[in-house]
């Protein structure tokens, strides 16, 4: 029996072969070089290019403004999203369907011309600012964009699905009898939302804020518009590093510690993840 277990199974590992073969090439051995060039040096092995990050003011200012925004942008999209989902959720099934459709669409648009749509609403002669400015609201345009608040507003609209999605997935999983049952012993309709609801769903908002936060750290096309350079982010300056100076070894230790920091929000990404299946 075992032979012939061995002997099924191996067509499909020879099948998938060549799948590990360009994953291996293509991109952990990319991976590793990366992590080798941060820690060697001209006299072997080194950890002067880790100094030298934490050395610089710069440097510090730009992973400071990085975490920055992806904390606020996480932030504005717990917010947004959660009060989007929650709604999505006491929707009859047809408008589910529609507002979900609403939700999904932006999708299918480019990250390129949603950006550069917040500039044709938000810039100094944009929509916005003119209507604030017939109304009197305004004497001058108001600086919305090439700023972090420019940047925080566009990675909200590309990032907040990531969020809204499997929140509203996680809240349709919850038994709505929880909530009568408490309603039934006496509980208020808030006090039945702060004590079961919230406390179900939180594993799954803490998970999709956390990938928030991952996604952000990442981001380039957007900061680099919106943020009209003058908002540094980690993406923008290793573009500055590889394709300008060049300096890899830096650049592979700002990705090293990049690198490092998503790890561990993966990994606590993954344990709320499985929190909130088991719950």
């Amino acid at each position: 029996m075992n032979r012939m277990s061995r002997s099924a199974g191996a067509p499909g590992f020879a099948l998938v072969v060549p799948l590990l073969v360009v994953m291996a090439v293509g991109f952990n051995l990319p991976l590793l070089l990366m992590l080798g060039k941060s820690v060697v040096g001209e006299s072997g092995l080194t950890l002067d290019h880790f100094a030298e990050l934490f050395r610089v003011p710069a440097y510090l200012q730009v992973l400071g403004s990085t975490f920055r925004t992806a904390l606020i942008t996480a932030v504005f999209c717990v917010l947004l999203g959660y009060p989007l989902a929650y709604w999505l959720r006491g929707l009859p099934p047809r408008w589910q369907m529609v507002a979900l459709a609403a939700v999904v669409v932006p999708f299918w648009v480019s990250i390129l011309v949603r950006t550069y749509a917040w500039i044709v609403v938000l810039g100094n002669a944009g929509i916005v600012n003119r209507t604030l400015q017939a109304l009197g609201w305004a004497d001058e345009p108001v600086a919305f964009l090439y700023n972090q608040l420019g940047v925080v507003i566009g990675t909200v609209n590309v990032l907040l699905p990531f969020l809204v999605l499997p929140l509203f997935a996680a809240m349709l999983k919850i038994d709505p009898q929880l909530i009568r049952a408490a309603e039934t012993l006496g509980a208020s309709h808030w006090t039945a939302f702060r004590r079961v609801f919230f406390p179900l769903s939180l594993p799954a908002l803490a998970a999709g804020a956390i990938l928030v936060f991952i996604l952000t750290l990442g981001f380039y096309i957007t900061p680099a518009i919106l943020g009209g350079g003058r908002v540094p982010m980690i993406a923008n300056m290793l573009d500055l590093l590889v394709n300008q100076q060049p300096n890899w070894e830096l650049a592979s230790t700002i990705s090293t510690v990049l690198l490092g920091v998503t790890l561990v929000l993966f990994v606590m990404y993954l344990r709320l993840t499985a929190q909130r299946e088991s719950a």
